[in-house]
C-alpha cells in the first residue's frame, strides 16, 4: 500500500483528538507517551481532555496536532506491518514539520521541540502587534494582492496574502486596522465574503519576522537528513530532497504565503494515479483537495473507524 501523505495545520485541533488511536494502538500510545516525556508535561491529556481554550493556543495546538498526526500514522503502520510506502509528503503550515518527520528528515523528538518553539515564537509575535487573519472568498489572487497593497499603503501597516488554500479561498494576514479596512473594501472589490478567523495573529506575514529569526536559530542546531521521499514545501510549491533547501524553506514559510493549492495540484500532476492520505486530526485537507483536484483520491484517517476501513479494504 502506498500513499502521498497530507498533514493538517493549526485549526484542525479538537478536544478528544487522538484518544481513540491511543486506546486502539500500542504504537499510537507510545507516540503520545514520548511527546509527554519530551515536552515535560501531559500533552496527551490536553489532547484527550482539553480544555479547548488551552488546546487552541498556538503554543499548544502546534505540538498537539503534530503528535496526533504521527500517532495516527503509527497506528496505520502498526496495522499494516511492513506493507506501507510513502511516495511523497506535504503539510499545511505546521503540517510541513509533520511531513518532514514522516519522511525521516528529523526525529519525532526534534520535530516536536521545533514545533513547540515555533508555536511559542508565533504566539509571542502575535502578542507584540495586535493582528489576525481573514478568509476572502470569491477574489482572484492578483486582484486581492492589489487590494492588500493599497490597504497597506493607505494605513501604513501590514496587509498581505498569507494562504492560497483552494480555488476561491484565500487568507489574508494583517494588523487589526488593516483587516478592518479589508472587510470594508473587500465587497466593493469583488469579494463574496470576508470572514475574520479565530487565530492569535497574522501568520505567514512580515509580522512573524521575529518568530522566523528565533526559528532559524533553533533550526541551525538540528541536523536534517535526506528524506525517504520527496517533501513538497509551502513556500515554493515544489518538492525537495535536499536537507538544506528543506530547512531554508521552513524559515521562509513563516513570513511568506502558504502555496497549498499549487502544492497539491503539483503533487497530483506528478503522480496522477497515486492515492493520498490525510492523518488525523480532522479532514480539512481532504475537503480542500476535492476543490483543487476533484479527480484525485484523498482518504481521511480521521479516527479508528477510518483506520479499520483502510486496513480491511483491498487497495488497487
Amino acid at each position: 500500500m502506498e500513499f502521498g501523505l497530507l498533514f493538517p495545520g493549526q485549526g484542525a485541533q479538537f478536544v478528544g483528538m487522538g484518544q481513540d488511536f491511543a486506546a486502539h494502538s500500542e504504537a499510537a500510545r507510545q507516540v503520545f507517551a514520548q511527546a509527554d516525556e519530551v515536552l515535560g508535561f501531559a500533552l496527551s491529556q490536553l489532547c484527550f481532555q482539553g480544555p479547548l481554550e488551552k488546546l487552541t493556543a498556538t503554543d499548544m495546538a502546534q505540538p498537539a496536532i503534530y503528535t496526533c498526526s504521527l500517532a495516527a500514522l503509527a497506528a496505520l503502520e502498526e496495522g499494516l506491518g511492513q506493507g506501507f510506502t510513502r511516495r511523497m509528503t506535504a503539510g499545511l503550515s505546521l503540517g510541513e514539520y509533520t511531513a518532514m518527520a514522516a519522511a525521516s528528515v528529523f526525529s519525532f523528538a526534534d520535530g516536536l521541540k521545533l514545533v513547540h518553539l515555533r508555536g511559542s515564537a508565533m504566539q509571542a509575535a502575535s502578542e507584540a502587534v495586535p493582528s489576525g487573519m481573514a478568509s476572502v472568498m470569491g477574489m482572484e489572487r492578483a486582484e486581492l494582492e492589489t487590494l492588500c497593497a493599497a490597504i497597506a499603503k493607505e494605513c501604513g501597516e501590514v496587509c498581505q496574502v498569507a494562504n492560497l488554500n483552494s480555488p476561491g479561498q484565500i487568507v489574508v494576514s494583517g494588523t487589526l486596522q488593516a483587516l478592518e479596512r479589508l472587510e470594508q473594501k473587500g465587497k466593493a472589490a469583488g469579494a463574496r465574503r470576508v470572514t475574520r478567523l479565530q487565530v492569535a495573529g497574522a501568520f505567514h506575514s512580515e509580522l512573524m519576522r521575529p518568530a522566523a529569526e528565533k526559528l532559524e536559530e533553533a533550526l541551525a542546531a538540528v541536523e536534517f537528513q535526506a528524506p525517504s521521499c520527496p517533501v513538497w514545501q509551502n513556500a515554493t510549491a515544489e518538492a525537495s530532497t535536499d536537507p538544506q533547501i528543506l530547512k531554508a524553506n521552513l524559515i521562509a514559510q513563516l513570513c511568506s504565503p502558504v502555496l497549498w493549492q499549487d502544492s497539491f495540484q503539483a503533487m497530483v500532476n506528478s503522480a496522477p494515479a497515486l492515492s493520498f492520505l490525510e492523518p488525523a486530526p480532522g479532514r480539512v485537507l481532504s475537503t480542500m483537495a476535492r476543490k483543487i483536484a476533484p479527480a484525485a483520491q484523498v482518504l481521511s484517517l480521521k479516527d479508528v473507524a477510518a483506520l479499520d476501513t483502510l486496513l480491511t479494504t483491498p487497495q488497487s
